[in-house]
């Protein structure tokens, strides 16, 4: 793979690359170095009042609507076909601009492309329903498309996160105004290159980087948008959800999590580490679905946190690019970020098994991987979203002691039960509060499965055919086919 990248990347609008009204750019560094990278584009207003402007035409054309929707479907496995194609870019674009490792960011790829092809395949399966009215009407619904839906991405999965709400809009005759996240916009910029290389109807797809306390404000703000869906943390959320409130916008919402594993005493303890791990360890624990709590029973606590430390030795870190299990965090704030709750944990009395803050002696962002103990439920550290590669331990005596540890945050985005009896783990995971429990695997699931949250971890579902639903408002049509007079109609 050769090891360059593109020095300047334009914003995508109605169907061209352009450059951003006021001339502006934003630099993009590579997060394992701290090194400039690349340039892209900045979207400010008036940038976003062309996109927005060239969706409506699209969708006001009802080139897409008028689309035989398996033609739709096609049209979305040729952007598949491109993504993939692509995959090799892709992966180089999310390791320098994200610190993903290469076979992540081909993961991503392939995942995005996947994505195209699941809702293509579903483009033409989203259908009505008749309502029997008696003889003398028909009576019928439409799964009828918003609009344009402006749709604002985060930067730990950028890629991914765009490819399944710009599939699930296209699937659906919508049209798409996506803002790309500042600090990591590279790889959403080939979603545009693939539309357009399939042949996408201009201003269907519009992809643009902006801050976003001017670019993505405005957008959710617009006057012309008709739907918005956000992925990132809960403060922008609400922001968002206050522009939308003044017009009555449908939102679909994701806004991160404090996700817990409950550890129960017959469950196999060394799985239950590795998957712990991965759950809070993959891609620096920057996951909105990441384990960043393990809920273990107080016998098994020095076990648990022998073999965890244990584990986290044998983890390297370094940048992506060498492949690495513990890549960097994507700014030197959110670094700053990270340290400095690990050090107001140890300040309240936590203790760090492993770990405990930054790497230090590296060029780039790196947090080590840390695991904390002597903890109670109500440390800041086991309550709010870190967003960083950091576990924490809590201990329980009792099941439903365990329950109420796990739901007594703010946050209901994922759940994780470690048992190896059936009877316990759908007794738990009927009483946790999350949008998805995972049974003896976190990250158990797919594009298949429906992800969203409880509680402020937002509302909506991505992923799966449910989501599907959220793209659509139903439409009825009652037609009465007989005369006034309620006869037969006449011959």
């Amino acid at each position: 793979m050769a090891q360059e990248l593109k020095k300047y990347w334009q914003n995508y609008i109605d169907g061209q690359w352009v450059d951003g009204v006021d001339g502006e750019r934003i630099a993009i560094e590579n997060p394992a170095t701290a090194e400039h990278i690349a340039d892209v584009a900045r979207a400010t207003q008036a940038d976003v009042d062309l996109a927005v402007a060239a969706a409506r035409r699209c969708y006001n054309s009802r080139e897409l609507y008028n689309m035989r929707p398996t033609n739709r479907g096609i049209l979305m496995f040729e952007i598949a076909r491109h993504l993939t194609e692509m995959a090799d870019e892709i992966a180089l674009a999310e390791c320098l601009d994200n610190g993903k490792t290469l076979t992540g960011g081909r993961n991503e790829a392939l995942a995005a492309a996947r994505y195209f092809t699941y809702y293509g395949g579903l483009a033409d399966k989203l259908e009505g329903r008749m309502i029997p009215l008696g003889a003398d009407y028909v009576d019928y619904t439409i799964p009828s498309p918003f609009g344009v839906s402006a749709q604002i991405v985060p930067w730990n999965f950028p890629l991914q996160i765009a490819a399944r709400s710009v599939a699930c809009a296209l699937a659906t005759a919508n049209t798409v105004v996506l803002k790309s996240p500042e600090l990591s916009p590279l790889s959403t910029y080939f979603i545009a290159e693939a539309c357009h290389r399939a042949g996408v109807p201009k201003g269907a797809v519009n992809i643009l980087c902006g801050f976003g306390h001017d670019c993505g404000a405005y957008l959710s703000a617009h006057p012309d948008v008709d739907h918005i869906v956000f992925t990132g943390s809960l403060k922008t959320g609400q922001s968002i959800l206050r522009a939308a409130a003044e017009r009555v916008l449908p939102c679909v919402m994701e806004l991160g999590g404090k996700s817990a594993g409950i550890l129960f005493k017959d469950a196999d303890v060394d799985q239950a580490i590795n998957s712990s791990a991965a759950g809070i360890f993959s891609n620096a624990g920057q996951v909105c679905s990441a384990q960043s709590r393990l809920i273990v029973p107080t016998s098994l606590h020095d076990q648990v946190i022998e073999k965890l430390v244990a584990k986290v030795a044998s983890l390297s870190i370094g940048p992506g690019i060498e492949e690495h299990n513990i890549t960097p965090v994507i700014s030197g704030p959110q670094a700053d970020k990270i340290d400095g709750m690990c050090l107001a944990a140890l300040q309240a009395g936590a203790e760090a098994a492993t770990g405990g803050g930054r790497a230090e002696g590296m060029a780039g962002h790196f947090i080590k991987p840390t695991v904390f103990t002597n903890l109670t439920p109500d440390m800041t550290i086991a309550r709010e979203e870190v967003f960083g590669p950091v576990l924490s331990i809590l201990t329980y005596d009792d099941p439903e002691e365990a329950l109420t540890i796990a739901n007594g945050t703010d946050y209901g985005l994922c759940a994780g039960v470690y048992t190896r009896d059936l009877a316990t783990a759908h007794w738990a995971a009927d009483r946790l509060v999350a949008g998805q429990v995972f049974v003896n695997e976190w990250f158990a699931g797919g594009i298949e499965t429906p992800f969203g949250g409880t509680k402020r971890s937002g509302y909506g579902r991505e992923k799966g055919q449910e989501a599907l639903l959220n793209y659509v408002q139903t439409k009825n049509v009652g037609i009465r086919i007989t005369d006034g007079g309620g006869g037969r109609p006449g011959g």
